[in-house]
Parts: C-alpha cells; sequence; structure tokens
C-alpha cells in the first residue's frame, strides 16, 4: 500500500486548528480533506495554505445542483489545483458528465472527479423515509454504475461496500472509503465503518481518517501506527 493512500480529515470549524494540525502531519505520508464548514469559513486560501505546506487536498465539497452549476464549481476546484473533488451520483447523469466535460477543459488539470453515492451515516431506515424502499447496498451499486459510465474516476462508498463494488466496476476505478476505525477507536456517528487492514483488504483505493487520528494524543504517531497496521498487509 502506498502511504499517500490516507486522506486525513481537518474537520475543524477554522483555519487555525486545521493549519496546527497539518503541521504535526507529514505530506509524504498522507494526504488531507477539507470539508464544508472549515472551507466556508476559510476558503480557497486554506486549501492554499495546505498546498503549501506540501499537501495534496481531497476538497469534499459534495456539490449537487443542475449540471451547470455543478460544472462550473468543478471547474473552480480544479483550477485551484486540487487533487479531488466529490460531487453527488445522485444528482444524475448529465450532472455526472457535464462535470467531467467541463474539467477537461482545464488545461493540465489532473484533479480526480469523485461520485458519492450513499452517506456512511445512512441505514436502511433512512432509506424508506426518502422513498427508497431498499438497503444501502443496492442504491450503492446502482449509483457506482451510474457514475462509472458517467465518466467519473470513482466514487465514495463505505469500505463495506467495497468488495461487492470489485465485483462489478473495473480495476482502475477508484473507491474512497470514509468511516474507517482503528479496532480500538469509538465508532462516533458512523454507522458502516471498517478498519483500516479490513478495508484495504476489501479493496479500498483510499482511506479518509479523522479522528482516530486527528484527536489522539500524538497524532503523528496514530498516522504511523496504521500505517505499520497496512503494512503487516503486505
Amino acid at each position: 500500500m502506498s502511504k499517500k493512500q490516507i486522506i486525513v480529515a481537518l474537520d475543524y470549524p477554522e483555519q487555525a486548528a486545521a493549519l496546527a494540525m497539518a503541521e504535526r502531519l507529514d505530506p509524504n505520508l498522507c494526504r488531507v480533506k477539507v470539508g464544508k464548514e472549515l472551507f466556508t469559513r476559510a476558503g480557497p486560501g486554506m486549501v492554499e495554505k495546505l498546498h503549501g505546506m506540501g499537501f495534496d487536498v481531497f476538497l469534499d465539497l459534495k456539490y449537487h445542483d443542475i449540471p451547470n452549476t455543478t460544472a462550473k464549481a468543478v471547474r473552480a476546484a480544479a483550477e485551484l489545483g486540487v487533487w479531488m473533488v466529490d460531487l453527488h451520483a445522485s444528482g444524475g447523469r448529465s450532472m455526472m458528465e457535464t462535470a467531467r466535460n467541463e474539467l477537461e477543459k482545464v488545461n493540465g488539470a489532473e484533479t480526480l472527479l469523485i461520485a458519492v453515492t450513499v452517506l456512511t451515516s445512512m441505514e436502511r431506515s433512512d432509506m424508506v423515509e426518502l422513498g427508497l424502499d431498499m438497503e444501502p447496498l443496492d442504491q450503492v451499486k446502482r449509483l457506482a454504475l451510474l457514475a462509472e459510465s458517467s465518466g467519473m474516476d470513482g466514487v465514495v462508498c463505505s469500505a463495506q461496500e467495497v468488495k461487492p463494488l470489485r465485483e462489478i466496476i473495473q480495476s482502475d476505478f477508484k473507491l474512497v472509503t470514509p468511516g474507517i476505525r482503528p479496532a480500538d477507536a469509538d465508532a462516533g456517528d458512523q454507522k458502516r465503518i471498517m478498519t483500516p487492514s479490513q478495508a484495504i483488504t476489501a479493496g479500498s483505493s483510499y482511506l479518509v481518517i479523522g479522528r482516530p487520528i486527528t484527536q489522539a494524543d500524538a497524532p503523528e504517531t496514530a498516522l504511523i501506527n496504521i500505517q505499520q497496521e497496512l503494512a503487516g498487509l503486505a
């Protein structure tokens, strides 16, 4: 496993705390994720500062709007130089294809375009309330295939869904998995979780890990411990 397959979630309410955590991490050992709260408060400057520190950034804003609006947002992210950006697969084929086409217009852009399937906090009861009387996995499969055929580079999914997805998608299709918790960590508000080694064994491409690293007494040590766990799989 490449050490850069670990994405540390900088889920902080303001820039100073996020940068303080980033300073404790080695950009040669991980990438970082900037989500809605931090980006809303700190803006593109947050991404630029992380780039200046040597980090690849996953801009996790989960765009979901009409095709043109989503496509322009994806273009703005690519022009900002982010390594990865995501949108909701439930926005449909037209939205995803329009975003892909717009991304291709950005000269030199190597930004990965990833689609979110079903949020890892959701269970069947949540799906039923949305009018989808099915297991989350069934909807994940449907959206993953739609995303793949719409030109996405991969999807965000639960690690528990990786193995069945690997059976129906191309081998180079990226599977980005949040809800990763070391065996001794609290599950928090994530419902469909796995340990890092379980997720990689199942076929995850990238692991999004937040609190088990960022809330550890020694985040840098927590990151190394997870890498050592994964190194044992080789």
